[in-house]
């Protein structure tokens, strides 16, 4: 509902402060719908078919991530803008019926307060860190007052956080998950590959209207071989997964196919055709669609029922600032190795006069005289092989740490049946509810919180108030 609402008021905005209040509405209920999804095929689906289920979550996702901006513009440049938040209402109202009566998970009830102070810490610290990460250098100088007051704002914030999330006792994200060394690597992981999507995502159309001359539907139409390339990698994922023993080999795959299709598009030239354009944005939407899944797969597989929702909103944040700082720090080593092309090419006064206030658009550049033309061109070509260079960079740290997952195949275990939903017992491990029953170190409940403490990794229950010390270690 509240994203309905969001995207109802976002259709209706008078003016840029109203669109940036109603958008932060819309994304309030858009996370809740991400990590909702998530979390019931957690909770719901075995670990053994969860590889299967989430990937075909997976695909809804892709088309909706690459397919929605194509729609959007589509809707922008023959309706109106409005009508790209107008879309969704309709949409929404017929899912919140259908999920209300369809949608059945255990009714099991925990004790707890929301971390309001660790939310608004994380978020000022995550906000910091991309203007940061965006300006720094580019905006502002290194050493300015603006840029060393959002360094301080980054590490007070998130030391601040880390110390209110160790002390709480219903955590946003709970210290304990990260003592799991695979669910520690999903997330660096999750944030290498969300850099690196986003970034061939925004900086690959505008190269291809800047250099070939495409339309902006045609250029946005390119991204469609990147989605299939996601789509197919993420259903064969899953599968993969499910049948178990391959849980290093499959981040291994996908980092290095990511790193090839990286290196690969570094081919784009002025005259290369469309055709080998989708094919090599295939091979980078396949090794990313490997990514994705495995990574989200590696965390469900190493959180218990309980933290499921902490898990998969982990995933989904860390897998959202990777690309936010993804486009900030990309965004901004393009825009210098733009700058200093155009400046070594045209002249500094020249590429000042280009440059600023965002001016040059391709059909500016339809006007300019052909030496002038070229320059721009090859500025555009330099600045987009600086992206892909620092692409190719994070592919190879992806397999590099991929490396070091070793994520056992979780036991066997049934689903919740809608019969048990509902029943909001608490007891031992149960195989109706996804837990496994073989032998092995035990969580343990505490009464105060009613919180599920989970086993040391010396295989003797972690009592709660060890938690904070053996996260420290």
């Amino acid at each position: 509902m509240l994203f309905v609402v969001g995207t109802a008021l976002c259709g209706l905005a008078q003016n840029m402060g109203q669109l940036i209040v109603f958008r932060a509405v819309q994304g309030l209920g858009a996370g809740g719908l991400m990590v909702g999804a998530l979390s019931v095929i957690g909770v719901l689906v075995p670990p053994q078919e969860r590889g299967r289920i989430q990937s075909m979550v997976g695909v809804m996702l892709q088309v909706a991530f690459v397919g929605g901006p194509l729609l959007g513009r589509f809707i922008t440049d023959y309706v109106n803008w409005r009508w790209a938040f107008y879309i969704n209402v309709p949409i929404g109202l017929i899912a919140l019926p259908a999920v209300a009566k369809g949608v059945r998970v255990p009714s099991e009830r925990v004790k707890g307060r929301i971390g309001y102070l660790g939310a608004a810490l994380l978020a000022a610290g995550i906000l910091a860190l991309t203007l940061l990460a965006g300006w720094a250098g580019d905006t502002y100088a290194w050493t300015s007052w603006q840029i060393t007051g959002l360094a301080v704002v980054v590490l007070l914030s998130l030391a601040w956080f880390v110390r209110v999330e160790l002390r709480a006792a219903e955590p946003i994200t709970p210290p304990w998950l990260f003592v799991n060394r695979d669910f520690a690597l999903a997330q660096v992981l999750s944030l290498l590959v969300g850099a690196v999507l986003v970034s061939v995502i925004n900086y690959l159309p505008p190269y291809m209207q800047f250099v070939q001359g495409s339309s902006p539907m045609a250029s946005g139409m390119l991204m469609l071989p990147l989605m299939l390339g996601m789509l197919t990698a993420q259903l064969t994922t899953g599968r993969l997964m499910d049948r178990g023993g391959l849980d290093r080999v499959v981040p291994l795959t996908g980092g290095t196919v990511t790193f090839v299709g990286a290196l690969l598009l570094l081919l784009l030239s002025t005259d290369t055709p469309l055709v080998v354009a989708s094919v090599l944005t295939l091979v980078v939407g396949a090794g990313v669609g490997i990514l994705m899944q495995s990574t989200l797969l590696t965390a469900m597989n190493n959180a218990a029922p309980r933290d499921m929702v902490a898990a998969t909103g982990t995933v989904t944040l860390v897998r959202t600032i990777g690309g936010t700082l993804g486009v900030a720090v990309l965004g901004a080593v393009q825009s210098s190795r733009l700058s200093d092309v155009l400046a070594e090419r045209v002249g500094s006064d020249a590429e000042e006069r280009l440059t600023a206030g965002g001016g040059l658009t391709p059909a500016v550049l339809k006007d300019m005289s052909t030496g002038m033309r070229n320059a721009v061109e090859d500025a555009f070509s330099s600045g987009l092989h600086s992206v892909l260079f620092g692409a190719a960079l994070l592919s190879a740290i992806a397999f590099v740490t991929a490396w070091f997952v070793r994520t056992p195949t979780p036991a066997p275990a049934a689903a919740v049946t809608p019969t048990e939903a509902g029943t909001g017992k608490d007891s031992a491990p149960n195989p109706s509810r996804g837990l496994s029953t073989t032998p092995g170190p035990t969580p343990v409940t505490t009464q105060a919180t009613d919180r599920t403490v989970p086993p040391s990794p010396c295989g003797r229950p972690l009592p709660k108030a060890n938690i904070n010390a053996h996260v420290s270690r």
